[in-house]
């Protein structure tokens, strides 16, 4: 007889789909610092506004294709025509204020840029570390915090858009500035303990 292993537990959220349990088990709440992998988080997060996480993590490879691996440079100079033809692409979420507020979201990350360090930006709302939390359940988890509602507010200060605190605190939670994996899931203790 074969003793067949159990599944590994995971956040409520995070089962089924493959693409879900890989990403939940490799990146999400996993603390990113790479200036760019940030700007494609808060990009993707925009564009998942409205819908599922899903539907874009199944874009996401060919949104790399077309923006180049995100490159702010050549997403902050696409032309309007540019960005009309990317509105005709099926592989990405056609919606003309998501399409074009990637550009200007773009522009707005090139000034920031200049001014500071992104990473250390975006990092002091949770005070340059980790935040850790020890929630039962999906139903615990808050929707925005007052750290991303003061992450929102400087964001559009700044320029970007498609930025509300729910669409901030979706992104601390999946660049590991929070860490809000449930405490029955599997990788609740590493990421508690490397905070």
């Amino acid at each position: 007889m074969v003793n067949e292993a159990a599944p590994l537990a995971r956040c409520q959220w995070g089962s089924g789909d493959p693409l879900y349990q890989q990403y939940h088990d490799e990146e999400w709440g996993v603390p990113c610092r790479d200036a760019n992998a940030l700007f494609e988080m808060l990009m993707l997060e925009g564009f998942q506004a409205g819908l599922s996480w899903i539907t874009v993590l199944r874009k996401r490879e060919h949104y790399r294709h077309l923006y180049r691996n995100f490159d702010p440079q050549f997403m902050a100079n696409q032309s309007d025509e540019q960005l009309q033809e990317l509105l005709q692409d099926a592989g990405i979420i056609r919606n003309r204020l998501k399409v074009y507020g990637a550009r200007r979201n773009a522009q707005a990350w090139l000034a920031l840029s200049e001014q500071q360090d992104p990473v250390a930006w975006l990092w002091q709302f949770v005070e340059g570390r980790p935040q850790v939390n020890d929630f039962a359940g999906l139903g615990d988890i808050p929707a925005q915090t007052p750290a991303a509602q003061r992450m929102s507010k400087a964001l559009k200060k700044a320029g970007f858009t498609f930025v509300g605190p729910t669409i901030c605190y979706a992104f601390m939670q999946a660049t590991g500035m929070v860490m809000d994996h449930t405490r029955d899931c599997h990788r609740f203790a590493a990421l508690a303990a490397a905070a």
